[in-house]
């Protein structure tokens, strides 16, 4: 086997994949049966520079090469082989926010990721001019906030991108998108699997009153379904990845994606009626819907899948931030009794716990609310824990109230979708760090939706794999095939995985939990409003 894996590693018979997340950028390539053969992460966390979430060009660039070299190292330690070459490549990042370069191709402000909430006014307009929910991560809001607030950039503004299209304009030369990852920066018309027409017009009317000429459609990316070509590496491109001048260039690219798109292909939930749970610093459900939601809800994003079906998403910009703080504090006072404790124990044992806890948590409450919350209405994030004092506090409800706070804000949201819209789902995958301690984060998110989860065994390879599955069917689609049948027939056949079904007591315990988290909202604003 190991020889088979060096010949396709000489040969160029691998798909890679890269994505951009929030706190780590990893690399997976696979050989032709689509099973991993390398790996190679880089760590690396935003930073709050004048109120405003971003990553620098230098944090970029450095983690792009940190990841590759690694996954290069990862090659050459395993096969002893040097990687010069590879079937096709694939980038993927954190969805939405703002790059805005001038002709020259500058960067005219720093990067604006997700986690920003600035957007507040645009998105008020926007949302109702479209009858369409505009959230206030995506590009869009971004460019239109930017206008609003009469920034000198907006008027040398020739192109704008995310970050997944960022790289690959910068690796390739193309500026292009793929259509999941376009539909987090402007709505799409699933019809014609491109930006939505009208919605384009009435941006461009809206402009031109405040003095600007530009059409949208000429500074947006260019739409891409999946299985189409998106260029190659260029030489530029092959020395900015690889400074060594090892990978060599012309390597075929695949349209760049988000991460709510790799989730969707590592977990094959991109048929109708089939959804995903991705859970890390961030949290999100996306759901392939069978027609139309019968009214605008702001709580739920309107996307599509890699190959442009409709999507319905919520998408919480908080997730395990406040749970790892807790976890990490948990480390701190072992250690000063002189204990060590692995890790993934440590996170195990206090998962667990939560199992054996009140369903409904006892009367404890937590927020984990480390940046601002759009679905609760918050601008800005303040983690709380609060109880009654004659609330059960037992390191069970503890940890069970801040696993509970990690998927409150997506189940609220998932309650109009299920409850008031009537969405069907058939199957509901799981993903990320959540998941990554067995049972405990699937048991309880099957609580959160009142439906079986399952993690899949390769879930645990995330979005970087999911875009190399990307890169691997723009090179091997048959005529006619399409992105569901591949995963299903090629990618997914025969895969196991397990899955959890709700228990009465945990759905009831949650609902109980969430109405009380709601009542107690306006603590956590006032906390916004008076802990500065």
């Amino acid at each position: 086997m190991s020889e088979a894996i060096k010949n396709a590693i000489r040969e160029g018979r691998t798909a890679l994949g890269i994505e951009f997340g929030s706190t780590r950028i990893k690399a997976v390539l696979v050989d032709e049966t689509h099973q991993p053969i390398a790996m190679g992460t880089h760590d690396w966390e935003n930073r709050l520079e004048d109120n405003i979430w971003t990553y620098s060009l230098e944090d970029i660039w450095n983690g792009l090469q940190g990841c590759y070299r690694s996954l290069a190292e990862d090659v050459r330690a395993k096969y002893g082989e040097a990687l010069t070459t590879i079937g096709s490549i694939g980038f993927s990042g954190m969805m939405h926010g703002y790059m805005p370069f001038n002709a020259a191709g500058e960067l005219l402000v720093p990067f604006r990721t997700w986690r920003n909430t600035m957007t507040e006014e645009a998105c008020k307009e926007l949302t109702p001019l479209f009858n369409f929910n505009i959230p206030q991560r995506w590009s869009i809001a971004h460019l239109y906030q930017a206008i609003l607030s009469k920034e000198e950039h907006v008027k040398d503004i020739t192109f704008f991108t995310t970050l997944a299209g960022y790289i690959h304009w910068k690796l390739s030369g193309e500026k292009v998108m793929g259509i999941g990852e376009a539909s987090g920066m402007f709505p799409i018309d699933s019809t014609i699997r491109d930006y939505d027409r009208t919605m384009l017009a009435q941006f461009d009317e809206l402009v031109a009153k405040k003095g600007f000429t530009f059409k949208l459609k000429d500074i947006l990316p260019k739409v891409l379904c999946a299985g189409e070509s998106a260029g190659a590496l260029t030489a530029e491109g092959a020395k900015l990845l690889d400074p060594s001048g090892t990978l060599q260039p012309g390597i075929p690219m695949c349209p760049p994606e988000g991460d709510a798109g790799t989730g969707m292909v590592a977990t094959n939930a991109v048929r109708v009626r089939t959804g995903n749970i991705s859970a890390g610093t961030s949290i999100f459900s996306m759901v392939v819907t069978e027609k139309a939601l019968s009214k605008v809800h702001e709580e739920i994003d309107m996307v599509t899948t890699p190959d442009g079906n409709p999507v319905a998403m919520v998408h919480c910009n908080n997730c395990t931030s406040d749970l790892n703080a807790w976890v990490n504090l948990f480390d701190e006072f072992a250690a000063a009794f002189g204990m060590k404790i692995d890790k993934n124990d440590l996170y195990g044992g206090l998962y667990r716990a939560a199992l054996t806890a009140d369903t409904d948590c006892g009367g404890l409450i937590s927020y984990n609310y480390f940046s601002g919350e759009p679905v609760t209405g918050l601008n800005e994030g303040r983690p709380l824990f609060v109880r009654t004092p004659d609330a059960k506090f037992s390191l069970a409800n503890f940890m069970r109230s801040n696993l509970y706070s990690a998927m409150a804000t997506l189940k609220i949201g998932n309650d109009i979708l299920l409850k008031e819209e009537k969405v069907t789902v058939d199957s509901l995958m799981g993903h990320g760090g959540l998941f990554k301690t067995p049972v405990v984060g699937q048991q309880l998110m099957a609580a959160a939706f009142n439906s079986p989860v399952t993690v899949m065994d390769t879930a645990s390879e995330g979005g970087a794999w999911g875009m190399a599955v990307l890169a691997a069917f723009m090179q091997e689609k048959a005529a006619g095939e399409t992105l569901p049948d591949y995963l299903s027939n090629r990618i997914f056949a025969g895969q196991t995985g397990t899955t959890i079904a709700p228990k009465a007591e945990d759905v009831a315990g949650f609902d109980a939990y969430v109405e009380k988290y709601k009542s107690t909202l306006i603590a956590e604003k006032a906390a916004v409003e008076g802990l500065r």
